[in-house]
Protein backbone atom coordinates (compact mmCIF):
# COMPACT_ATOMS: atom_id res chain seq x y z
CA UNK A 1 0.00 0.00 0.00
CA UNK A 2 2.42 2.44 0.92
CA UNK A 3 4.97 1.57 -2.20
CA UNK A 4 1.81 2.46 -4.54
CA UNK A 5 1.00 5.67 -2.67
CA UNK A 6 3.89 6.40 -3.39
CA UNK A 7 4.39 5.53 -6.58
CA UNK A 8 1.22 7.75 -7.00
CA UNK A 9 2.55 10.24 -5.68
CA UNK A 10 5.55 10.36 -7.78
CA UNK A 11 3.43 10.34 -10.89
CA UNK A 12 1.59 13.29 -9.94
CA UNK A 13 4.79 15.53 -9.18
CA UNK A 14 6.58 14.24 -12.36
CA UNK A 15 3.16 15.69 -14.35
CA UNK A 16 3.03 18.77 -11.85
CA UNK A 17 6.88 19.40 -12.57
CA UNK A 18 6.50 18.55 -16.60
CA UNK A 19 3.09 20.81 -17.05
CA UNK A 20 3.91 23.77 -14.94
CA UNK A 21 7.75 24.25 -16.49
CA UNK A 22 7.01 23.39 -20.24
CA UNK A 23 5.76 27.00 -21.21
CA UNK A 24 9.00 27.91 -19.55
CA UNK A 25 10.90 25.44 -20.99
CA UNK A 26 9.83 26.23 -24.45
CA UNK A 27 10.24 30.03 -23.89
CA UNK A 28 13.71 29.76 -22.67
CA UNK A 29 14.72 27.53 -25.74
CA UNK A 30 13.03 29.72 -28.49
CA UNK A 31 14.71 32.47 -27.26
CA UNK A 32 18.16 30.52 -27.31
CA UNK A 33 17.46 28.98 -30.65
CA UNK A 34 15.58 31.62 -32.34
CA UNK A 35 14.19 29.07 -35.24
CA UNK A 36 10.39 27.76 -34.28
CA UNK A 37 9.87 25.55 -37.28
CA UNK A 38 13.23 23.78 -36.80
CA UNK A 39 12.69 23.12 -32.85
CA UNK A 40 9.63 22.04 -33.43
CA UNK A 41 10.50 19.64 -36.14
CA UNK A 42 13.20 18.14 -33.34
CA UNK A 43 10.03 17.73 -30.60
CA UNK A 44 8.02 15.95 -33.23
CA UNK A 45 11.25 13.70 -33.85
CA UNK A 46 11.71 13.33 -30.53
CA UNK A 47 8.08 12.12 -29.35
CA UNK A 48 8.02 9.93 -32.35
CA UNK A 49 11.30 8.11 -31.92
CA UNK A 50 10.40 7.97 -27.94
CA UNK A 51 7.04 6.45 -28.34
CA UNK A 52 8.48 3.86 -30.99
CA UNK A 53 11.41 3.18 -28.55
CA UNK A 54 8.82 2.77 -25.78
CA UNK A 55 6.44 0.35 -27.94
CA UNK A 56 9.71 -1.52 -28.58
CA UNK A 57 10.76 -2.02 -24.81
CA UNK A 58 6.78 -3.01 -24.05
CA UNK A 59 6.32 -0.03 -21.62
CA UNK A 60 3.63 1.22 -23.81
CA UNK A 61 1.28 -0.30 -27.03
CA UNK A 62 0.51 2.44 -29.76
CA UNK A 63 -1.21 1.05 -32.95
CA UNK A 64 0.66 0.52 -36.52
CA UNK A 65 1.16 3.62 -38.86
CA UNK A 66 -0.24 2.74 -42.26
CA UNK A 67 -1.66 5.15 -44.76
CA UNK A 68 -5.43 4.70 -44.68
CA UNK A 69 -5.70 5.80 -41.49
CA UNK A 70 -3.08 8.31 -41.97
CA UNK A 71 -4.91 9.98 -44.37
CA UNK A 72 -8.37 9.60 -42.17
CA UNK A 73 -5.86 11.40 -39.79
CA UNK A 74 -4.39 14.38 -42.42
CA UNK A 75 -6.73 17.04 -41.66
CA UNK A 76 -6.37 16.77 -37.83
CA UNK A 77 -2.77 16.82 -37.99
CA UNK A 78 -2.95 20.27 -39.90
CA UNK A 79 -4.84 21.83 -37.38
CA UNK A 80 -2.81 20.17 -35.08
CA UNK A 81 0.69 21.44 -36.92
CA UNK A 82 -0.64 24.90 -36.82
CA UNK A 83 -1.79 25.28 -33.72
CA UNK A 84 1.81 24.32 -32.38
CA UNK A 85 3.32 26.26 -35.16
CA UNK A 86 1.81 29.53 -34.15
CA UNK A 87 1.96 28.66 -30.68
CA UNK A 88 5.68 28.69 -30.90
CA UNK A 89 5.84 32.11 -32.74
CA UNK A 90 3.45 33.70 -30.06
CA UNK A 91 6.30 32.85 -27.65
CA UNK A 92 9.09 33.55 -29.50
CA UNK A 93 7.20 37.07 -29.65
CA UNK A 94 5.52 37.80 -26.17
CA UNK A 95 5.92 36.03 -22.67
CA UNK A 96 4.71 33.36 -20.98
CA UNK A 97 1.90 35.10 -19.30
CA UNK A 98 0.63 36.24 -22.72
CA UNK A 99 0.11 32.84 -23.83
CA UNK A 100 -1.41 31.66 -20.49
CA UNK A 101 -4.03 34.72 -21.18
CA UNK A 102 -4.87 33.45 -24.55
CA UNK A 103 -5.09 30.18 -24.02
CA UNK A 104 -7.54 30.49 -21.09
CA UNK A 105 -9.90 32.22 -23.77
CA UNK A 106 -10.29 28.59 -25.69
CA UNK A 107 -13.47 28.29 -23.28
CA UNK A 108 -15.27 31.80 -24.63
CA UNK A 109 -14.64 30.80 -28.13
CA UNK A 110 -15.81 27.41 -28.29
CA UNK A 111 -19.21 28.97 -26.85
CA UNK A 112 -19.13 31.20 -29.20
CA UNK A 113 -18.54 28.65 -31.54
CA UNK A 114 -20.68 25.83 -30.24
CA UNK A 115 -23.64 28.41 -30.37
CA UNK A 116 -23.33 29.69 -32.98
CA UNK A 117 -22.06 27.36 -35.46
CA UNK A 118 -22.78 24.08 -33.95
CA UNK A 119 -26.92 25.08 -32.85
CA UNK A 120 -25.52 23.80 -29.46
CA UNK A 121 -27.73 25.09 -26.49
CA UNK A 122 -26.59 28.45 -24.90
CA UNK A 123 -24.49 28.40 -22.22
CA UNK A 124 -25.73 28.47 -18.32
CA UNK A 125 -25.65 31.53 -17.08
CA UNK A 126 -22.79 30.37 -14.51
CA UNK A 127 -21.01 29.20 -17.69
CA UNK A 128 -21.86 32.86 -19.30
CA UNK A 129 -20.40 34.70 -15.91
CA UNK A 130 -17.29 32.81 -15.89
CA UNK A 131 -16.59 33.86 -19.67
CA UNK A 132 -17.56 37.27 -19.02
CA UNK A 133 -14.72 36.58 -15.60
CA UNK A 134 -12.21 35.50 -18.22
CA UNK A 135 -12.92 37.90 -20.50
CA UNK A 136 -12.63 40.80 -18.24
CA UNK A 137 -9.39 39.10 -16.93
CA UNK A 138 -7.63 39.09 -21.07
CA UNK A 139 -9.02 42.16 -21.85
CA UNK A 140 -7.33 44.18 -18.66
CA UNK A 141 -3.72 42.04 -19.29
CA UNK A 142 -4.07 43.36 -23.12
CA UNK A 143 -4.56 46.77 -21.77
CA UNK A 144 -2.13 47.22 -19.30
CA UNK A 145 1.02 44.98 -21.34
CA UNK A 146 3.54 47.03 -21.75
CA UNK A 147 5.24 44.17 -23.71
CA UNK A 148 2.49 44.79 -26.60
CA UNK A 149 3.05 44.26 -30.45
CA UNK A 150 0.95 43.79 -33.49
CA UNK A 151 3.35 40.87 -34.34
CA UNK A 152 3.06 39.05 -30.63
CA UNK A 153 -0.62 39.51 -31.00
CA UNK A 154 -1.28 38.36 -34.70
CA UNK A 155 0.27 35.01 -33.72
CA UNK A 156 -1.81 34.63 -30.39
CA UNK A 157 -4.87 35.82 -32.42
CA UNK A 158 -3.85 32.56 -35.02
CA UNK A 159 -3.39 30.37 -32.38
CA UNK A 160 -6.69 30.66 -30.88
CA UNK A 161 -8.55 30.41 -33.85
CA UNK A 162 -6.75 27.02 -34.83
CA UNK A 163 -6.63 25.83 -31.18
CA UNK A 164 -10.75 26.33 -31.33
CA UNK A 165 -11.32 24.64 -34.18
CA UNK A 166 -9.22 21.59 -33.40
CA UNK A 167 -11.60 21.65 -29.66
CA UNK A 168 -14.63 22.27 -31.22
CA UNK A 169 -14.50 19.97 -35.35
CA UNK A 170 -11.20 18.32 -35.60
CA UNK A 171 -11.41 16.23 -32.75
CA UNK A 172 -15.43 15.04 -33.83
CA UNK A 173 -13.51 13.68 -37.14
CA UNK A 174 -11.22 11.67 -35.61
CA UNK A 175 -13.23 9.63 -32.49
CA UNK A 176 -14.16 6.95 -35.28
CA UNK A 177 -10.83 5.84 -36.31
CA UNK A 178 -10.43 3.58 -33.33
CA UNK A 179 -6.75 4.82 -32.61
CA UNK A 180 -5.41 4.27 -28.83
CA UNK A 181 -4.12 7.29 -27.15
CA UNK A 182 -0.51 6.50 -27.85
CA UNK A 183 -1.42 5.92 -31.52
CA UNK A 184 -3.18 9.30 -31.74
CA UNK A 185 0.16 10.54 -30.31
CA UNK A 186 2.55 8.51 -33.15
CA UNK A 187 0.07 9.99 -35.57
CA UNK A 188 -0.09 13.20 -34.71
CA UNK A 189 4.27 13.75 -34.03
CA UNK A 190 4.75 11.44 -37.14
CA UNK A 191 2.51 13.27 -39.49
CA UNK A 192 3.64 17.00 -38.30
CA UNK A 193 7.17 15.99 -38.30
CA UNK A 194 6.48 15.26 -42.46
CA UNK A 195 4.91 18.59 -42.72
CA UNK A 196 7.73 20.27 -40.86
CA UNK A 197 9.86 20.75 -43.86
CA UNK A 198 6.95 21.91 -45.95
CA UNK A 199 6.59 24.66 -43.26
CA UNK A 200 9.93 25.44 -42.92
CA UNK A 201 10.31 26.40 -46.99
CA UNK A 202 7.44 28.30 -46.98
CA UNK A 203 8.48 30.49 -44.42
CA UNK A 204 11.99 30.81 -45.20
CA UNK A 205 13.12 29.77 -41.96
CA UNK A 206 15.52 26.99 -43.85
CA UNK A 207 17.22 30.26 -45.22
CA UNK A 208 17.95 31.95 -41.89
CA UNK A 209 19.18 28.23 -40.61
CA UNK A 210 21.62 28.65 -43.60
CA UNK A 211 22.66 31.67 -43.16
CA UNK A 212 23.39 31.46 -39.10
CA UNK A 213 25.85 28.02 -40.43
CA UNK A 214 27.66 30.06 -43.04
CA UNK A 215 28.14 32.69 -40.55
CA UNK A 216 29.14 31.60 -37.53
CA UNK A 217 31.59 28.83 -39.50
CA UNK A 218 33.05 26.53 -36.87
CA UNK A 219 31.25 28.24 -33.77
CA UNK A 220 27.81 27.83 -35.01
CA UNK A 221 27.65 25.19 -32.58
CA UNK A 222 26.47 26.64 -29.03
CA UNK A 223 25.64 24.79 -25.90
CA UNK A 224 23.12 26.67 -24.16
CA UNK A 225 20.88 26.21 -27.53
CA UNK A 226 21.71 22.77 -27.71
CA UNK A 227 20.88 22.08 -24.12
CA UNK A 228 17.87 24.39 -24.24
CA UNK A 229 16.37 22.93 -27.11
CA UNK A 230 17.24 18.82 -25.61
CA UNK A 231 15.28 19.92 -22.23
CA UNK A 232 12.30 21.10 -23.91
CA UNK A 233 12.27 17.75 -26.05
CA UNK A 234 12.73 15.32 -23.41
CA UNK A 235 10.20 17.67 -21.59
CA UNK A 236 7.59 16.80 -24.57
CA UNK A 237 7.70 13.67 -24.10
CA UNK A 238 8.02 13.59 -20.90
CA UNK A 239 4.48 15.23 -20.53
CA UNK A 240 2.66 12.94 -22.52
CA UNK A 241 3.96 10.29 -20.14
CA UNK A 242 3.40 11.30 -16.98
CA UNK A 243 0.21 12.94 -17.85
CA UNK A 244 -0.97 9.38 -19.00
CA UNK A 245 0.29 7.77 -16.29
CA UNK A 246 -1.14 9.90 -13.74
CA UNK A 247 -5.17 10.05 -15.20
CA UNK A 248 -4.76 5.97 -14.68
CA UNK A 249 -3.47 6.74 -10.97
CA UNK A 250 -5.56 9.50 -9.50
CA UNK A 251 -9.54 10.45 -10.00
CA UNK A 252 -10.41 13.08 -12.81
CA UNK A 253 -11.29 15.10 -9.89
CA UNK A 254 -7.78 15.09 -8.64
CA UNK A 255 -6.18 15.13 -11.91
CA UNK A 256 -8.35 18.33 -12.90
CA UNK A 257 -7.03 20.26 -9.53
CA UNK A 258 -3.66 19.36 -10.37
CA UNK A 259 -3.70 21.04 -13.95
CA UNK A 260 -5.03 23.99 -12.23
CA UNK A 261 -2.41 23.82 -9.93
CA UNK A 262 -0.05 23.80 -12.37
CA UNK A 263 -1.43 27.20 -14.24
CA UNK A 264 -0.56 28.78 -11.07
CA UNK A 265 2.67 27.15 -10.68
CA UNK A 266 3.80 27.97 -14.07
CA UNK A 267 2.90 32.15 -13.83
CA UNK A 268 5.03 32.01 -10.08
CA UNK A 269 8.18 30.20 -11.40
CA UNK A 270 8.03 32.50 -14.21
CA UNK A 271 7.94 35.53 -12.49
CA UNK A 272 10.43 34.05 -10.01
CA UNK A 273 13.37 33.46 -12.43
CA UNK A 274 13.62 36.23 -14.85
CA UNK A 275 11.91 39.15 -16.31
CA UNK A 276 10.00 38.19 -18.75
CA UNK A 277 6.45 38.94 -17.35
CA UNK A 278 3.79 40.70 -17.39
CA UNK A 279 3.74 44.06 -14.66
CA UNK A 280 1.99 43.74 -11.09
CA UNK A 281 -1.20 44.73 -12.51
CA UNK A 282 -1.23 41.93 -15.53
CA UNK A 283 -0.53 39.28 -13.52
CA UNK A 284 -3.63 40.57 -11.13
CA UNK A 285 -5.09 40.08 -14.33
CA UNK A 286 -4.17 36.82 -15.14
CA UNK A 287 -4.72 35.33 -12.12
CA UNK A 288 -8.08 36.38 -12.78
CA UNK A 289 -8.61 35.14 -15.74
CA UNK A 290 -7.35 31.51 -14.00
CA UNK A 291 -9.84 31.97 -11.50
CA UNK A 292 -12.73 32.25 -14.27
CA UNK A 293 -11.39 29.21 -15.83
CA UNK A 294 -11.91 27.02 -12.59
CA UNK A 295 -15.44 28.68 -12.28
CA UNK A 296 -16.02 27.39 -15.88
CA UNK A 297 -15.06 24.06 -15.21
CA UNK A 298 -17.38 23.95 -12.48
CA UNK A 299 -20.05 25.24 -14.45
CA UNK A 300 -19.96 22.32 -17.00
CA UNK A 301 -20.27 19.64 -15.14
CA UNK A 302 -24.12 20.37 -14.96
CA UNK A 303 -26.55 19.14 -17.60
CA UNK A 304 -27.06 21.14 -21.07
CA UNK A 305 -23.53 22.07 -21.38
CA UNK A 306 -22.03 21.00 -25.17
CA UNK A 307 -19.51 18.18 -25.76
CA UNK A 308 -17.40 20.82 -27.22
CA UNK A 309 -17.37 23.45 -24.33
CA UNK A 310 -17.14 20.46 -21.71
CA UNK A 311 -14.36 19.37 -23.59
CA UNK A 312 -12.70 22.87 -23.93
CA UNK A 313 -13.01 23.18 -19.73
CA UNK A 314 -10.67 19.86 -19.02
CA UNK A 315 -8.22 21.13 -21.33
CA UNK A 316 -8.00 23.94 -19.24
CA UNK A 317 -8.04 22.23 -15.87
CA UNK A 318 -5.27 19.69 -17.51
CA UNK A 319 -2.69 22.58 -17.99
CA UNK A 320 -2.60 22.40 -21.79
CA UNK A 321 0.29 20.28 -23.22
CA UNK A 322 -1.41 20.80 -23.49
CA UNK A 323 -2.40 19.95 -27.23
CA UNK A 324 -1.27 18.90 -26.73
CA UNK A 325 -1.23 19.49 -23.71
CA UNK A 326 -1.69 20.67 -26.95
CA UNK A 327 -1.70 19.29 -24.25
CA UNK A 328 -2.29 20.34 -25.84
CA UNK A 329 -0.94 18.42 -23.66
CA UNK A 330 -2.50 15.77 -22.49
CA UNK A 331 -5.81 15.97 -24.12
CA UNK A 332 -7.70 14.83 -26.20
CA UNK A 333 -5.35 13.25 -28.97
CA UNK A 334 -3.16 14.40 -26.34
CA UNK A 335 -2.43 17.26 -28.82
CA UNK A 336 0.83 16.39 -28.54
CA UNK A 337 3.89 16.67 -25.74
CA UNK A 338 4.26 20.36 -26.77
CA UNK A 339 1.62 22.84 -26.11
CA UNK A 340 1.08 23.25 -22.71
Amino acid sequence: MAKQAYATSSLVVGYALCSSLLAIINKYAITKFSYPGLLTALQYLTSVVGVWVLGKLGFLYHDPFNFQTAKKFAPAAVVFYLAIFTNTHLLKHANVDTFIVFRSLTPLLVAIADTTFRKQPCPSKLTFTSLVIILGGAVGYVMTDSAFSLTAYSWALAYLITITTEMVYIKHMVTNLGLNTWGFVLYNNLLSLLMAPVFGLLTGEHLSIFRAIESRGQGWFELDAFLAVSLSCVFGLLISFFGFAARKAISATAFTVTGVVNKFLTVAINVMIWDKHASTFGLVCLLFTLAGGVLYQQSVTTKGNSPGQREAAEKQGRGEYDTDELDEENQMLVSSPKVV
